[in-house]
């Protein structure tokens, strides 16, 4: 006879794919940071693209989902290509960047603030009306942008890196550009995934040699190959899987989408941990009130 599973027994393993992929993406800020020290930032992307692809494709082949690719018009493909331009290439060109300018806790906490930007390019994107409530929301979350991006130092107006703070940001808006128009996408999931890595794939490697004039190539060490696999895996490739995995198996999406708030502090251990960073009381305070806003703004919808 075969075994009925309850709406409680999926829930609890919806709650495990979540921490499953909670943990994983909150280890990524320290592996971004590690790898960089191993690793120039285009090597990195194009080293875990190709990783991420390779999972994607395996995932494909064993699932039986490989066909599906025939099936697919050249405007599919076309479509594929420049959403791979803008994730991974571009999205993390720039972020990767961001890493290498500021602190990790730095990166990791303004990146975060993907939801709020989210918002902001709903309005021209898809014509969406903003409340005043929301802007309030908004409001909440960049000042705890603010308040990392000066170190706590609020009224001195002082930067301890704009650069760094400026492609940080932009990388929301390129990732937020990206979801807006991949949601719409109904082709598959693992399918779109794995031609966005694999178009993002071809880019870096386009980039790689296009750069080889200009930059002295170094054979790449062994911890600097194992950060980008590990990247490739667990930021980009495997991690993903396992959400869409979650969000299947919950009752609802917020089920599970509220233990995403969870990653970001757990990354902030890891960085200390791992990384040695001092945690400053201001990436906590910002960090606070960055989730603060997404928050309100999720209620107040």
């Amino acid at each position: 006879m075969p075994s009925v599973v309850t709406n409680g027994e999926r829930q609890k393993k919806a709650y495990l794919y979540a921490l499953i992929a909670v943990f994983f993406w909150a280890t990524i800020a320290t592996a971004f940071k590690i790898s960089l020290g191993h690793l120039p930032i285009l090597p990195l992307l194009l080293y875990a693209s190709i990783t991420s692809a390779a999972v994607l494709f395996a995932y494909l082949l064993f699932a039986g989902k490989l066909t599906l690719l025939k099936t697919l018009s050249r405007q599919d493909y076309l479509r594929s290509a420049l959403l791979g331009f803008l994730n991974p290439f571009l999205y993390y060109i720039i972020l990767i960047k961001a890493y290498d300018m500021l602190r990790a806790q730095e990166a990791m906490t303004i990146n975060w603030s993907w939801p709020m930007t989210l918002v902001l390019l709903s309005i021209p994107l898809l014509h969406q009306r903003i409340k005043l409530r929301n802007i309030l929301a908004i409001a909440i979350s960049f000042f705890g942008i603010y308040t990392i991006a000066t170190g706590g130092d609020i009224f001195g107006f002082r930067f301890t890196n704009s650069a760094g703070v400026i492609l940080a940001l932009i990388s929301t808006l390129i990732w937020t550009t990206f979801w807006i128009y991949n949601v719409r996408d109904k082709r598959d999931e693992a399918v779109r995934l794995f031609l966005n890595f694999a178009f993002g794939s071809a880019y870096a490697l386009l980039a790689f040699f296009l750069m080889l004039p200009f930059v002295k190539v170094e054979v790449p060490n062994a911890k600097g190959i194992l950060g980008a696999v590990y990247i490739g895996s667990f930021e980009m490739g495997i991690t993903f899987l396992v959400w869409l995995k979650a969000l299947k198996l919950a009752k609802t999406t917020a089920h599970v989408a509220n233990l995403l708030y969870l990653a970001p502090f757990f990354s902030l251990v890891l960085i200390s941990l791992v990384v040695g960073e001092r945690i400053l009381p201001s990436t906590i305070i910002g960090l606070v009130f960055i989730v603060a806003g997404i928050i309100l703004q999720r209620l107040w919808s």
